[in-house]
């Protein structure tokens, strides 16, 4: 019976220590996975930084050749409206363009002048072989035709 006892408490203690082992490889098992899935949300995050930034960055891109593709096409509608409007004045023979009697009026304050041109008032007299200018509301000039 001796033998018998022993063999009970051989089969305890292996059933303990099988127990304790098997406690320990589970806890040792929780900690692996926490730190797998601390390390996997970190990769996660990094990974969703990462996508957010390359995202903003093509937002950018995209919303920078819109604008310039915008502006060209506002730019190249006006110069077709531009060019499909025309005044011209005629008079003893010749044929000056309203547009070009502009652009001397501009040249003339400019070389006459300092500041900018805000607004213009452009008088054409043909009788005088002249175009009279208020520039500003302030600055009056001449140029010939």
């Amino acid at each position: 019976m001796a033998d018998t006892k022993n063999v009970k408490e051989v089969a305890v203690e292996v059933k303990t220590a099988a127990a304790e082992k098997v406690e320990k490889a589970v806890k040792e098992t929780k900690t692996a996975a926490k730190k797998t899935a601390a390390k996997a949300k970190t990769a996660a995050d990094k990974g969703a930084a990462k996508a957010k930034a390359t995202a903003k960055k093509t937002a950018t891109k995209a919303k920078a050749t819109a604008e310039k593709t915008a502006a060209k096409a506002k730019t190249a509608a006006k110069k077709v409206a531009e060019d499909k409007q025309a005044v011209f004045v005629e008079y003893a023979g010749k044929q000056v363009a309203a547009k070009d009697v502009l652009e001397a009026v501009k040249a003339d304050f400019k070389a006459n002048n300092k500041g900018t041109v805000r607004t213009v008032q452009v008088y054409i007299k043909p009788e005088d072989n002249a175009a009279y200018y208020v520039v500003n509301g302030k600055v009056e000039g001449k140029v010939d035709l």
